[in-house]
This record gives C-alpha cells, sequence and structure tokens, in this order.
C-alpha cells in the first residue's frame, strides 16, 4: 500500500512548515537588530585610551633633584708670571694628558736657570777638589808626614764643599720647575671648556688660564629629604631624566652620601656617579629622578587607570566587549613614570581603561577606534 498525503493534510502540512520558517526567520530578525541597536549604542574610544597589563619593571624610592658636573675637572692656573707668547688651543678642544695648550715669556727664568746649572758645575768642581785633598791628607797622616790636625781641616772643607754642591744642585732643581711652569700643559685627557687667556696677555701667579673637564664620566649633585634618607645606600642605582633629553632616561649609582642635613632646607645632599662614553651630557644641566631604593618585576599600569577615589582601589577592565569595575590591590608606585604595581585583581593580557575613559559606567559596550579611524569591537578576556 502506497503511503500519501491526501491534500488536505498537505495543504496543513504546508501551513505549518511555513509558520515555522516564519518564526525562525522573525527570531534571527529581532536578534540582528537587537546587536544593531546595541553596536549602535556602544561608546567609542581611542587606542590611547586603553592599555594591555604586562609584566613590566618598577622602581620606587626618595626623590632626588640636583645638577649634573663634570666627575672630573681642573682649573689650570699660572704658577709663574709672564706674558702669553702663544696659546694653542680653544673652547671644546679636545686633548690628551700633557698637551701643549699655551706658554709663557721664560726669558727671565731661563737665566735663572742657566745661572744655577752654572753654579752647580762650579760647585762639583770645588766639592771634587775638597775630596782629593780629604784622600791625600788621609794618606799622609798614615804615613806620620802631617798631623792629624790638617786631616781634620781637609775634612771639614770636603763637608762644606758637599753642602754647596746639595745646595747648587737645589737651586738648578727649582730653576728648572719654574722653566717648565712656563709651558702650560694638559694635566689629564679632555676638553678644553674654558679659555680664559690669549697672546698678549699677561699672566700673574695664581691667575686662571684653562679650565679642563674630563666628559666621560659625570656626577648628579642632588638632595634627598631627610626623613628619607635612611632609604637610601652608597651603590644604590638612580634613575633620572636631563633637562634638554626629555624623552629619555639615564641611570647613576651614589658615591657619597653628606652625612650633615643642610639646616636650611633639611635636605641630605647626594653625588651620583654617572657613565658618560657618548659624551651625551653636559655639566650644568638639571637633572630630575628618584633613588632606586626598591624595585621588582610584576604587573604595572598607568597611575592614571586606578581609581583610588573609592574605598577600594579599583579599575575599568574590557571583557567580552563590555566595561566591568574590579577591585585591585597596590603595590609599589612610581610617581617618575606615573605606573603603579598592581598585586591582584588583575592578570597579563587583561585590558584596562586609562585616564577619562575610566568615567565609563560598568556593562557598557565600548569599541576601540582603529589608527585608520574605523572602529573595531573589543572582545578581550
Amino acid at each position: 500500500m502506497v503511503n500519501s498525503l491526501t491534500p488536505r493534510r498537505a495543504a496543513v502540512a504546508a501551513l505549518l512548515l511555513a509558520g515555522a520558517l516564519a518564526s525562525t526567520s522573525g527570531c534571527k530578525k529581532k536578534d540582528g537588530d537587537a546587536e544593531a541597536a546595541e553596536t549602535a549604542k556602544a561608546v567609542v574610544i581611542g587606542p590611547q585610551e586603553i592599555t594591555v597589563i604586562a609584566q613590566r619593571r618598577i622602581e620606587t624610592g626618595p626623590s632626588m633633584s640636583g645638577s649634573l658636573a663634570p666627575d672630573k675637572d681642573a682649573t689650570i692656573r699660572a704658577e709663574v708670571g709672564g706674558a702669553v707668547l702663544q696659546t694653542y688651543v680653544d673652547q671644546g678642544t679636545r686633548v690628551s694628558a700633557g698637551t701643549v695648550l699655551a706658554r709663557l715669556d721664560d726669558t727671565a727664568i731661563r737665566d735663572a736657570f742657566l745661572s744655577a746649572r752654572s753654579g752647580v758645575t762650579s760647585a762639583q768642581s770645588s766639592a771634587d777638589v775638597a775630596r782629593r785633598e780629604l784622600e791625600r791628607a788621609q794618606k799622609l797622616v798614615a804615613a806620620g808626614a802631617i798631623a792629624d790636625r790638617d786631616v781634620e781641616n781637609a775634612r771639614r772643607a770636603s763637608i762644606a764643599a758637599e753642602s754647596q754642591l746639595a745646595d747648587a744642585k737645589a737651586r738648578l732643581s727649582a730653576a728648572e720647575q719654574q722653566l717648565a711652569k712656563t709651558t702650560i700643559k694638559a694635566p689629564f685627557a679632555g676638553v678644553v671648556s674654558v679659555k680664559s687667556v690669549n697672546a698678549g696677555d699677561v699672566a700673574t701667579p695664581g691667575s686662571p688660564l684653562f679650565t679642563v673637564v674630563d666628559p666621560t664620566s659625570m656626577r648628579l649633585e642632588g638632595a634627598v629629604p631627610a626623613d628619607q634618607v635612611s632609604a637610601v645606600r652608597l651603590g644604590m642605582p638612580v634613575n633620572f631624566t636631563v633637562q634638554g633629553y626629555p624623552d629619555r632616561s639615564f641611570t647613576g649609582h651614589i658615591t657619597r652620601i653628606n652625612p650633615v642635613a643642610d639646616p636650611v632646607t633639611r635636605q641630605v645632599r647626594i653625588l651620583a656617579s654617572i657613565p658618560n662614553d657618548g659624551n651625551t651630557l653636559v655639566g650644568g644641566l638639571f637633572a630630575d629622578g628618584h633613588v632606586a631604593s626598591e624595585a621588582r618585576t610584576g604587573i604595572v599600569i598607568p597611575s592614571s587607570a586606578v581609581n583610588q577615589h573609592d574605598f577600594v582601589p579599583t579599575v575599568t577592565r574590557i571583557k567580552n566587549g563590555r566595561t566591568e569595575k574590579v577591585a585591585v590591590g597596590l603595590g609599589l608606585q612610581d610617581s617618575g613614570t606615573e605606573t603603579v604595581e598592581i598585586t591582584k585583581g588583575l592578570a597579563v593580557g587583561d585590558t584596562v581603561l586609562v585616564g577619562g575613559a575610566q568615567g565609563i559606567a560598568p556593562n557598557t559596550v565600548v569599541r576601540v577606534r582603529a589608527v585608520n579611524d574605523q572602529a573595531s569591537a573589543v572582545g578581550v578576556r
């Protein structure tokens, strides 16, 4: 027997199927309309208003500000008087140890040197004669040819001659030193930062001629509040930024701590040595930073991402395209980089809002505007 639908049953089945299809189509349309409406209500934010959680190093410690100065410098002063015959360097000239910087007129000093050298020659001759006379007297007294008194006189004459020779040599050495001081030399390798004389000037003893600095090492002369000096120890790193280099940070290490606080400011002076192999830094610049007395690696986010006005600090996290408030625990805070460590509440890979975007209400759909100004939905953990 062949099964077949009667015309009436076939018509009923067709109506039921059409109703089912219409219902399914209606549901899909409602879902699509709801999704479109939700998308239309989404808050569009810029990429600069979010940050993705990652592990980073954070440091904290007493703030320190001050100025940079060469760690090694020397003001070269005239040690003898005289006219400046010639200078060989200018400001900014790089010099080696012993490089001749200038020469002074040595006419009078050279005459004194030549006189002292002649005096040594004469005194040496007298000393040699007195020594031979003493040797001759000693032989004669041994043979009984002269009295002991004559030997004693010869000995005194030899001693006097040797004393005069020593005095003449000392005078010659002093004259040599004075003559050498008319040639001005660099005491170490570095750069001439100040030139105070020119050819034709008259130098007097003690007058400054040049200043030479070694630019390969700088020092930060700063201060920390006295109530935070207990957190500072020799050898600790100092991280700072320098006026003129706003996008770069530098690191030095504490070499000296003043044992006495300034009676006016109640701050303690600190000196930090800074390598400067590339000669990037120059003396006189203002530096601002902090002593890294405590540091560790963890979850670090911008301070502007944390709402600390509530009883418990919170952040606004984006999860599945919607915002949610999350209570967090705070650790180290670095005021220099304006970052804070998160000890609980967030995980690596989370996305949180920063700055003004924090004010977006919880459970709000958000979309992040791409660099090409096209908005894309955010669906992160």
